[in-house]
């Protein structure tokens, strides 16, 4: 009889293989942390320390991050499974910072407490199923931005009032269109014609006063604060493509803005 002489060295193939079949599940892991934290609002800098070390508590001798706001580019390396790369598009923000500083202590107690790729699963899946601001809350919450700029830039009691209503306006319209997936320049566009148009209407119709005062307290529901700051620190970090990228789409989203107020105005 024929005997099958196994090489010595298959054994060792065979552990690398599930290594690294075992370190890509890993590394999809953190993606989906670092995915979730660059949409909820993490600059990039946040996002690229936290994959890196994530990466490194999970065995990586090294990890390479590379970070836009649209793209993750990650590659681990170790002797157990040797060098792994995986890309994650990322598209579409929902900024929500209560989500980010969840994912923020996850990160930092898998560094700590070295979890489970089961814990780990788990402990995210609570966090993107935890509960938001309900509908009503957001309502009054847009409600009371608007009424309570257009009071502090000077702006009488009616027109508070008048932005109030109209920021429940726009918050709703924002609702329907964010169902649509529609691009956000597009919805900006729609939205502060809208704001506009209601706020000329409301003076016409003397709900309002004036009404700069009235869509200044609706602008300031559109404005891309988040973007701009989130630029400006990433710039300083040193992440200058991104950072680049960042205030540019806030600039154009801004422009947008602008855009659509003046529109409406021109044409009433």
């Amino acid at each position: 009889m024929e005997e099958h002489i196994i090489p010595a060295d298959s054994g060792a193939r065979l552990a690398r293989l599930e290594a690294a079949d075992q370190a890509n599940e890993y590394l999809y892991q953190v993606l989906d942390i670092g995915q979730y934290m660059l949409q909820s609002g993490g600059e990039v800098s946040r996002v690229e320390d936290s994959i890196r070390r994530l990466c490194l508590a999970f065995g990586a001798e090294r990890a390479d991050v590379f970070t836009i706001t649209s793209s993750i580019v990650v590659t681990i390396y170790s002797p157990a499974f040797g060098a792994l790369t995986q890309t994650r598009r990322v598209s579409g923000q929902q900024y929500d910072l209560n989500r980010l500083e969840k994912l923020n202590q996850l990160s930092r107690r898998i560094c700590a407490e070295h979890l489970s790729l089961e814990e780990t699963r788990r402990a995210l899946k609570e966090i993107c199923q935890a509960p938001q601001y309900g509908f009503a809350v957001q309502i009054f919450t847009y409600a009371l931005i608007s009424a309570s700029f257009s009071l502090f830039f000077g702006g009488s009691a009616l027109d508070a009032v008048a932005s109030g209503l109209i920021g429940v306006a726009l918050k709703c319209l924002d609702q329907q269109i964010r169902r649509t997936q529609a691009n956000g320049f597009l919805s900006a566009l729609i939205c502060s014609c809208l704001g506009g148009l209601m706020a000329s209407l409301a003076v016409r119709v003397g709900l309002g006063e004036s009404v700069d005062m009235i869509s200044i307290g609706n602008i300031m529901l559109l404005i891309p604060g988040i973007p701009l700051t989130n630029s400006l620190r990433d710039m300083f970090s040193g992440n200058t493509i991104s950072g680049m990228m960042r205030f540019l789409e806030a600039i154009i989203m801004a422009l947008v803005i602008a855009f659509g107020f003046a529109l409406v105005a021109a044409m009433m």
